[in-house]
Order: C-alpha cells, then sequence, then structure tokens
C-alpha cells in the first residue's frame, strides 16, 4: 500500500510539476501582451503592436504544450485517485468543470482571432481578443485555486452517511479566506516568470547585438513589471498566505518554518539550517530572534507553537522536503527583488543598458522564476499532507485500490520519456522564435 501510494503521489508530482512550468508564462504573458497592445493604441507606435505579436507566439506555443501535458493530469483523478474523485467529485468537480467550460474555451476561441484576425477586426477590437484572452487564462486559474484552496481549508461541504461529500454552500466555494490570498499570489508568482523571460530575452539581443530597439524594449518592460510583482509576491500575498497557513494549519507553519520546540518570548526566524527529524531540532542552524512572531502576529514576544506541539500522526509527511521547499522560494524571492530594484536603478540612470553584468544576470536567471513558483507549490502541497482534503480524508483513503504499484511506475517512466521529448521540441521551437526576434511591419 505504501509503494503504491508512493507512485501514486509521484506520477501526480511530476506530471503537474511539468504541466504547471506552461501556465505560469501564459497567465502572466497575457496581461503584458495586453499591456504592448494597449501601449501601441495609445501612441500608435508599432514596435509595442510587433512586440505583443511577437510574445503572442511565444504564449501559443506555451499555451499549446499546457493543453497538452494538462489532459492526462485530469484522467489521473480516475486511475490513480478514483476514492478521493468518488466521494469529493461532487464539489471539485463544479470547479474543474467551469474552468473547463468557460476558461479554457474563452482562452482558446480568442487566442485565434489574436493570431490571425488583425487585419480582419482592426487593431481595436484585436485589443479586445488579446484582453479576452488574458480574462480567460487569469479566470481559468481562479477556478483552479479555488479547487486547490477548498482541499486546503474546505468551506461549505457536508458528509453523507455514505462518506460522500457534498456542497451545501455554493458561494463559500469563492468566499473560501484561502483562495484570494493564494490565487494573487501565484498570479504575482507567475507575472514574476513572465517579466523574467520577456526581461532575459531582450538582454540577449542586446548582449548579441542584434533587434536592439526591441532588446530594449523589452528589458525595460521586464525588468518594471518584475519589480512590482516581485514585491507584491513578497507583502502583501505572501504575507497573507503565511498568516492563514498559521492560523489554519499551524503544524504546517511550524514545519515550514522549522521550529520544532515552542519558545517562550516569541519565535526566531531561521535564515539557515538542516531538519533533524531523528533528534527533532534544527543543525547549523542561522536565526535572527523574535522576527518570526512579529511577521506573524506583529508581536515581537507571541508565542508560535512549535512540532514538539502536536500528534506525529498529524505531521507533514515530509518535513525536510517542505522546510527547503519553502526555504528555496523565499531565498529566491528576495534574489529577484535585490535584482530587479537594481536594474530599476539603473534604468533610472539611463544606464541599464550599457550595464553589462546586469543584463548577464537578467539573462541567466530565466531558469529560477520556474523553480521558485515550483518550490511555492511544493510548500503548499507538502504542507497539506497527510491530508488530501486538510482534516478530513487521508492521502491513502483518496488512492485507487485496485491499480498496483507496478502499472503507476510503468506509466510514470512512459510520461518521463514522452514529456522529455516534448520538452526539448518546446525549446527547439521557442528558441526559434527568439533567434528570428520580432518581425518588423512595414507602415
Amino acid at each position: 500500500m505504501e509503494d503504491m501510494l508512493f507512485y501514486d503521489r509521484m506520477q501526480f508530482a511530476f506530471t503537474i510539476t511539468f504541466h504547471y512550468l506552461f501556465p505560469q508564462l501564459t497567465m502572466g504573458l497575457s496581461l503584458m501582451i495586453v499591456y504592448f497592445k494597449w501601449k501601441f493604441l495609445r501612441t500608435k507606435i508599432y514596435k509595442y503592436n510587433d512586440a505583443a505579436k511577437f510574445w503572442m507566439k511565444i504564449f501559443a506555443l506555451n499555451f499549446a504544450m499546457g493543453v497538452v501535458t494538462g489532459i492526462p493530469m485530469e484522467f489521473q483523478f480516475g486511475t490513480n485517485w478514483a476514492k478521493f474523485s468518488e466521494l469529493t467529485g461532487s464539489i471539485i468537480g463544479q470547479t474543474l468543470a467551469m474552468e473547463g467550460m468557460f476558461s479554457f474555451f474563452l482562452e482558446s476561441s480568442f487566442l485565434g482571432l489574436f493570431l490571425f484576425g488583425e487585419k480582419l477586426l482592426g487593431h481595436k477590437l484585436h485589443f479586445v481578443t488579446g484582453f479576452l484572452v488574458f480574462l480567460g487564462s487569469w479566470a481559468s486559474g481562479y477556478l483552479i485555486i479555488a479547487t486547490h484552496s477548498w482541499m486546503q481549508y474546505p468551506v461549505g461541504y457536508e458528509i453523507l452517511e455514505n462518506g460522500k461529500f457534498v456542497l451545501n454552500n455554493f458561494s463559500a466555494l469563492f468566499s473560501n479566506p484561502w483562495l484570494l490570498p493564494s490565487y494573487l499570489h501565484n498570479q504575482a508568482g507567475s507575472m514574476v516568470t513572465s517579466a523574467f523571460v520577456v526581461a532575459a530575452v531582450g538582454a540577449f539581443y542586446l548582449l548579441s547585438n542584434k533587434h536592439n530597439e526591441f532588446g530594449k524594449l523589452f528589458v525595460k518592460t521586464g525588468v518594471v513589471f518584475g519589480l512590482i510583482s516581485s514585491l507584491l509576491v513578497a507583502f502583501p500575498t505572501g504575507d497573507l498566505i503565511a498568516k492563514n497557513v498559521a492560523k489554519y494549519q499551524p503544524v504546517t507553519f511550524a514545519a515550514m518554518e522549522g521550529v520544532f520546540e515552542t519558545e517562550e518570548g516569541g519565535s526566531e526566524i531561521i535564515l539557515i539550517g538542516q531538519p533533524n527529524m531523528l533528534e527533532k531540532k534544527l543543525d547549523n542552524k542561522i536565526a535572527v530572534p523574535n522576527i518570526l512572531s512579529f511577521l506573524t502576529y506583529q508581536e515581537w514576544n507571541a508565542e508560535i507553537k512549535g512540532l514538539n506541539e502536536f500528534d506525529e500522526k498529524d505531521y507533514p509527511t515530509n518535513v525536510p522536503g517542505l522546510y527547503y521547499a519553502y526555504h528555496i522560494m523565499v531565498g529566491l524571492g528576495t534574489i529577484f527583488i535585490g535584482l530587479m530594484l537594481l536594474a530599476t536603478v539603473q534604468l533610472f540612470r539611463k544606464k541599464l543598458y550599457k550595464t553589462k553584468w546586469i543584463l548577464w544576470s537578467l539573462m541567466f536567471m530565466l531558469p529560477f522564476p520556474y523553480i521558485a513558483n515550483t518550490t511555492g507549490w511544493y510548500t503548499a502541497e507538502l504542507g497539506r499532507q497527510p491530508w488530501l482534503v486538510y482534516n478530513l480524508l487521508r492521502t491513502a483513503d483518496g488512492a485507487s485500490p485496485t491499480v498496483s504499484s507496478g502499472n503507476t511506475l510503468f506509466t510514470l517512466l512512459g510520461f518521463m520519456g514522452l514529456y522529455l521529448l516534448l520538452g526539448l521540441l518546446f525549446l527547439m521551437l521557442a528558441g526559434k522564435i527568439i533567434n528570428k526576434g520580432p518581425e518588423l511591419n512595414q507602415h
């Protein structure tokens, strides 16, 4: 049973991690495309329109990959997690169906019109199609995170005699206190990814001395969007989520912050340390006194319960994994703010395009927002374990009892091989689009 559960979780973790590499760019990029198109309508400077059309090609490629890698995930609800689907389907099925029916169709329909309909529609209607693509992609994120939030903090439900969960208050799904902070944090995270991608492509153009006009535009836009979104990820959105975890999942909060013992007179914040699960302590830690209490409760001496206060069976299944994922996310987020702040200063001093070390840094930082977003989701999902629906349905009780671990491992290896080929194809096509650069229209 443990083997089966491990492979079920591994397969879902692998497929969803790979899948989310694509929507996290499309959600943020859709807003930046709308910005470029709006800027063109205001200024009538055609490079903004050309920039919007260039980035929509990258968007379309990401969107296609997101669709291809998203479909197998949905099937896993029926294959590997049949019991979970049977018990909670009448609740999570609603938001997932709405995501498919409304958001996905809105996004995909108007994506085609944006890509191919500019001459037919004219610039104003073309802008509207771009805006609707943006609306569809952000609505999609909202409905997925409404599902996620219900699993983290279930509301508006009742449990029938046969153990099935049914919804008795539809509006509660969307007024869940977990939903808005999670959604805003996630969208800010996707904005960070897209800002770094746009800035990295711009830096590549400037450093290789081609498409210089677009290189400057992409670096400037990426840095401004990047600074704003990097700050929003930390405060207020990240701060609100941390407060939610402290309030509704205190054992998770203790694990992700590395608090093993309840401290008298306020909790320190851990900067560096390695969880030692045998001795229930952090090895080699570097910490700042009382800061965690202040950040969580705005009181220097507020008590934060350590893991020693909770039953071990309710500990997150993988405490070190949760702790490291959280600290990697926070550490990278801090670096993003620092780099974008320096780049913005140089932008105001009109020296950014000549400051080669910042351009190189922007280019080489390209993979790190993907890592930060991934570790952020790992923090959320590892934090909820050992529950599928927090405090109500354990992960072990949601797996399919009839699918063997051998079957799951076999298909997992198949996914790994297929996704490796898909990933290489994506990189090749994206590289080709970026290398060719934006098309300058003759006006």
